[in-house]
């Protein structure tokens, strides 16, 4: 996933980029309202975390601002104030969930993973096509209930292509999604592409990946 962390507390914003980059996430850190909703509608994120106390500008102002500038991406409320008026004019303003500070990483991720999950159309922790599913939890493809191997760029590529199964997918959303805000080489999508295509083809799937000359790439097997 592409997360995109909304937070002026410099420890914790450290924290959360280490840990959720580890689990083999893009993530990247804004520390004012207005670097978040520059970075929110000028690249690609898959989900957004804010934190409610801004220095220059209040949560609640700048989700609505991001649902105004029409952010589809689902929003993460982070909040140390507890009282329930904060947590529903929050989800009224546009954000999806909220959680409490201090609070366990393992509920972060299940909360993320579960939002960007329904804002995909789908509800289980895996996305299956016939016989390929992909654990989303464990990052690990499985075809025809065997183990697939795929590097964790290669990964990365099929997961998003799933999630956007019958999409259009251009190729620098791609080089967006694994390389995050450095430079990435066009080329190195085109050959993880094709490798990805081979294995599948090889595993059985017929034509599971296509080029749309000038456009991108598309996953064009049904997804669930």
């Amino acid at each position: 996933m592409r997360i995109l962390v909304v937070e002026d507390d410099p420890l914790l914003s450290h924290h959360l980029k280490v840990q959720l980059s580890e689990l083999g996430n893009q993530v990247q850190v804004a520390q004012t309202a207005k670097e978040g909703f520059y970075q929110a509608t000028n690249y690609p994120i898959d989900i957004a975390i804010i934190d409610l106390g801004l220095p220059d500008q209040d949560g609640i102002s700048l989700i609505q601002s991001l649902r105004k500038a029409e952010l589809k991406a689902p929003i993460l409320i982070l909040t140390a104030r507890v009282n329930w008026q904060d947590k529903v004019e929050g989800l009224n303003a546009g954000a999806d969930d909220y959680l409490v500070k201090p609070f366990q990483k393992e509920e972060l991720v299940a909360r993320l993973d579960a939002l960007v999950r329904r804002s995909a159309g789908f509800v289980k922790p895996q996305i299956t096509s016939g016989p390929l599913e992909l654990d989303l939890a464990a990052k690990q493809v499985t075809l025809d209930q065997s183990p697939m191997e795929v590097t964790a760029f290669e990964y990365q590529i099929l997961e998003y292509l799933m999630r956007h199964c019958h999409e259009v997918v251009a190729k620098q959303r791609l080089l967006d999604v694994i390389y995050g805000d450095k430079e990435g080489d066009p080329n190195t999508i085109e050959v993880m592409v094709s490798r990805l295509r081979k294995k599948l083809t090889k595993g059985g799937l017929e034509n599971p990946i296509a080029t749309i000359r000038g456009q991108g790439y598309k996953f064009n097997l049904p997804c669930k």
